[in-house]
């Protein structure tokens, strides 16, 4: 009996111990779980609606323009009317406006995706640039900011937008990055900012436009559509170059060394590369135009089948074009990649090219290399814009925010969602095609004109590649004069080069004179 008693005892220890461990395991979820209910609730504070307003004055050919520079945050909420992100901009108002709520007001923002917006606030068409030795590179500091005498202030009141992730704007509350880094959420905030100033600045009834750059023009295509859905009609999109449909340019497709054959003839003329320069650019990158959409597209066509005898011939064409070696074009298949053109074109010389203005060269660790490794005109002028754009938010703008001012989003471009949802469409697309968005936009106001601004020098959106998606947009011959083009001799950033700046903003003049009185 003692023997039983004893074997019962250990039974209803081990039971014990058994439950011991349930419970203790059963504490532990409910701490995970509760560490994971923290975690959700866990939110980032939101700032409160604030402005540094500061006086300036803007003198041009005509009479000076009073204005007022206010760089502030704004507050927008998502769908359950919850805040989810701060934006910060910087606009600039004309003063002594009668009637400040039918002043045009136009809307700027860069790309990247995840790109601040400093290069078109201190390059462009603001109250300010910087100056720049485009296209040699600029140096080291200091640097010289001076009144922009081809600003747009005498036409149109202007407000910088950083987006969500860049510069001072934050997701806010229960929201985080993703909320805003993807094709569709990034239209989405800008349209609840662009909404938000309106109604909090009384502009509803201002005429309105959008000015966006490289990436920046993918959101403007889409963000014109869904403000056009909330009541908010534009008069103008101002594209500067444009990417407007990320999914064509593929391997097997062919289609990138078509659309970039007239940048690469148009860069070799800059560079004296042609054995016989034409006098006339226009003309010259006319008759490449329709060299890359007949025949040789139609050679590309033909992939293997292609006759040894038509290759010897396109490659001839290409080489008179491009300014490199017929052999150079046939080992590469007569398709010629933007990186490798970089390289090889001026490799005689060991020197590189810039990817955004090919204007700007520079020495590489070899001249042996297939692709470049890095962009001169990047670096050429980086260190000047950021150091400008600092010691003028802090002394003109008297903008004194602690905060890291974030010129690049950390990781915004590597996490961003290239889902894209159109219209007709149950499922979205994987990469933005965007053009169509636009054209939407255009059918319900055929008062909305768009002008795309390309510059000739750029191998990062090639001004042929804009003109076939601006080309297809399917509208009746009654809108399609609402598009027009202009042309610079510049890169990517077509202000750098001050010459092609002045004639932009003389393109611009007319712009909004004729959209604003039609």
């Amino acid at each position: 009996m003692a023997g039983i008693f004893r074997f019962l005892a250990a039974v209803c220890l081990s039971f014990t111990i058994v439950l011991g461990h349930v419970a203790l395991h059963a504490q532990d979820e409910k701490k995970d779980d509760a560490k994971a209910e923290h975690k959700d609730d866990k939110q980032t504070p939101v700032p409160p609606e604030s402005a540094v307003v500061t006086h300036h004055e803007w003198k041009a050919a005509g009479a000076p323009v009073p204005y007022t520079a206010t760089a502030g945050n704004l507050v927008i909420h998502d769908d359950d009317d919850k805040p989810y992100g701060s934006v910060f901009y910087v606009a600039y108002t004309k003063d002594g406006v009668a009637d400040g709520g039918t002043r045009p007001i136009t809307f700027l923002y860069n790309g990247g995706p995840g790109a601040a917006t400093i290069w078109l606030h201190m390059g462009s068409v603001g109250p300010m640039r910087v100056v720049t030795a485009s296209p040699d590179a600029t140096g080291s500091a200091p640097y010289k900011l001076v009144p922009n005498e081809y600003s747009l202030l005498g036409k149109t009141d202007l407000v910088f937008i950083d987006a969500v992730g860049t510069g001072f704007s934050k997701p806010v509350g229960k929201a985080t990055e993703k909320d805003f880094t993807g094709t569709d959420e990034d239209v989405k905030a800008f349209e609840r900012f662009i909404e938000r100033y309106i109604t909090v600045n009384k502009r509803w009834n201002s005429p309105k436009y959008l000015m966006g750059e490289s990436y920046g023009t993918t959101r403007s295509a889409a963000l014109a559509d869904a403000l056009q859905e909330k009541g908010i009609e534009l008069n103008g999109v101002v594209l500067i170059s444009s990417i407007l449909n990320y999914g064509v340019r593929v391997p097997g497709y062919d289609t990138e060394p078509i659309v970039y054959l007239p940048s690469y003839a148009a860069i070799a003329w800059f560079h004296n590369k042609l054995a016989q320069k034409p006098a006339d650019l226009k003309a010259f990158l006319e008759e490449v135009r329709r060299y890359a959409r007949g025949r040789y597209a139609e050679a590309l066509a033909q992939g293997d089948a292609l006759p040894a005898a038509e290759k010897d011939a396109v490659a001839q064409k290409l080489s008179a074009y491009t300014g490199l070696s017929v052999e150079y074009l046939k080992q590469t298949n007569l398709r010629i990649s933007p990186f490798r053109f970089r390289k090889e074109l001026l490799r005689g010389e060991r020197e590189i090219m810039g990817r955004y203005d090919a204007r700007f060269e520079g020495t590489d660790v070899d001249a042996a290399g297939e692709t470049p490794a890095y962009d001169p005109s990047d670096t050429g002028i980086s260190g000047a814009f950021i150091a400008a754009f600092h010691e003028y938010l802090a002394r003109d703008l008297n903008d004194t925010t602690a905060d890291t001012y974030y010129v690049s989003g950390p990781k915004v471009n590597e996490s961003w969602n290239w889902k894209h949802k159109v219209r007709g469409r149950e499922s979205p697309l994987q990469l933005p095609y965007v053009a169509g968005d636009l054209a939407d936009a255009m059918r319900k106001n055929p008062k909305l004109k768009v002008f795309s601004a390309n510059g000739y020098f750029d191998l990062a959106t090639p001004f042929f590649s804009t003109e076939y998606d601006l080309g297809h947009m399917y509208l009746e011959p009654a809108l399609r004069s609402n598009v027009e083009f202009g042309y610079y001799p510049a890169g990517h950033m077509i202000y750098l080069n001050v010459e092609a700046l002045k004639e932009f903003r003389e393109d611009m003049n007319r712009f909004y004179t004729k959209t604003i009185t039609q």
